[in-house]
């Protein structure tokens, strides 16, 4: 030890979606690298190039971007963009010249390297990661998937550095979640190089014990390095909700559904029950308010809204519509919603394997909660013993709208016990309460102690 005191312990934290990504997994990402900056770590993030978010995503959240840990710092390796680019204007020059021959090299790329269209910002993320410890080293390589090619680059880094990581599924990579039926056919090289990246993990982190069981059956030698990391819920971005607070006021009922809507949840289902449940005379004048972006990419909106009944434009002076697409919100502004709503719809796709990452936001709004899903799905785990859950146990409209008529019900009688009582369920959810067990093991596998309340040497 220096007279300068102990060294903060580093990590390099592989997250390819991270803010101002909007992307599901980002919030997982920001906590993540937030909660560790807050232990005591020295956190540099790699991530997807600026270029990526703006022109393939479409659309980013700036305000997200803001609540980064300013200790936290991010680099952002470049990538190519084949996959994506339909520019001719913008091709290279083999490109425009031999364009079959460039499609048979970047096919072949993915055979020889790894398969995903990602696999470029993998090796940029391993040589830049190299360059990095060459001049100050790290500890430990955190990496969470998907894109997968994540958790090559750390395993890259392993066998060049001998640096210990750690590989964080908040998402399946083998594995469909919407079939429950294996992604890949038996010979695609993704089953070879997850056996690969798992056999050296010094550790492997899941979102649910569901998933955990299903890859420690197919890699039992890594069974017990394995471990549940749940998602959860932010505290510093959801102001105002301590408690439950926010008792409704006058008026029509307001269900609200908040997330990216997508043609694998059954988003028919949950509009078709709710205007059934419109029926009902506690619910004749009830909206429900969509808010959230319709597909990850800016292309994709106009296309979903056409499938799904949505009207993009404002309803007309005096006009009224039961169902009201509201548009994205920022991350910063959630709060609000949840403020406004008086009963919300968990929308999930899926089945056995799914949580969400929404349902811990939701209950830490301590409102009444209408299931709209798959019965038996993971997260049916998490809402067990929340006291306002409203579960159909089918994706049957009728059976979803007496659900939804009980849950406006229940938002209108609803007390201050009864909203203390669920925001307590919500606590054990808090996301520095589930990444505290991911912190304790970044530090094991790279012979870090804590000190003065920190993390250090």
């Amino acid at each position: 030890m220096n007279r300068r005191g102990p060294r903060r312990p580093r990590v390099l934290y592989l997250a390819f979606y991270y803010p101002p990504s909007r992307a599901s997994g980002v919030y997982r990402a920001r906590a993540t690298a937030n909660h560790l900056a807050a232990q005591g770590w020295d956190v540099t993030v790699l991530a997807a190039p600026l270029k990526f978010l703006h022109e393939v995503i479409g659309s980013v959240d700036e305000e997200l971007a803001t609540t980064v840990d300013p200790r936290i710092r991010v680099e952002r390796p470049a990538q190519h963009q084949f996959a994506w680019e339909h520019d001719v204007r913008r091709f290279g020059a083999l490109r425009r010249s031999m364009p079959l021959l460039a499609r048979k090299l970047y096919h072949l790329s993915q055979e020889k390297i790894f398969p995903e269209h990602y696999y470029s910002w993998g090796l940029s993320a391993v040589a830049h990661g190299l360059r990095m410890h060459a001049r100050r080293r790290f500890d430990v390589v955190l990496a969470t998937g998907n894109p997968f090619v994540s958790f090559a680059a750390a395993w890259g880094l392993h066998r060049l550095t001998g640096l210990p990581y750690v590989l964080d599924y908040r998402d399946a990579w083998t594995l469909n979640l919407f079939t429950d039926r294996p992604a890949y056919p038996v010979d695609h090289p993704a089953w070879a190089w997850e056996r690969r990246v798992l056999t050296r993990a010094s550790a492997v982190c899941f979102v649910n014990d569901a998933l955990r069981g299903w890859h420690a059956e197919r890699y039992p030698s890594v069974a017990d390095r394995m471990m549940v990391v749940p998602n959860g819920w932010d505290p510093d971005l959801l102001p105002g909700l301590a408690g439950g607070a926010g008792a409704r006021g006058a008026g029509p009922l307001q269900f609200g559904y908040l997330g990216t809507l997508t043609t694998t949840q059954p988003v028919e289902e949950m509009i078709t029950a709710f205007r059934r449940a419109r029926a009902h005379p506690e619910l004749a004048d009830a909206t429900l308010n969509i808010h959230g972006h319709l597909g990850f990419f800016a292309h994709s909106q106009a296309h979903l809204a056409a499938r799904l009944g949505i009207c993009l434009d404002p309803a007309p002076d005096g006009a009224e519509r039961d169902v009201v697409y509201r548009g994205p919100v920022s991350k910063t502004d959630v709060a609000g919603v949840y403020r406004d709503s008086d009963v919300l719809v968990f929308l999930a796709g899926g089945a056995r394997y799914v949580t969400s990452g929404k349902i811990f936001e939701y209950m830490a709004a301590a409102r009444p909660i209408v299931s709209v899903h798959a019965p038996g799905i993971a997260a049916a785990e998490v809402l067990d013993g929340y006291p306002l859950w409203f579960n159909a146990e089918s994706l049957d409209p009728d059976e979803i709208a007496q659900a939804m008529v009980a849950a406006g019900k229940a938002a209108r009688d609803l007390s201050p016990e009864q909203r203390r009582q669920a925001y307590e369920h919500a606590q054990a959810y808090a996301r520095q309460t589930v990444l505290a067990p991911l912190e304790t093991r970044l530090r094991t596998v790279s012979n870090v102690h804590r000190i003065g309340g920190g993390a250090a040497w």
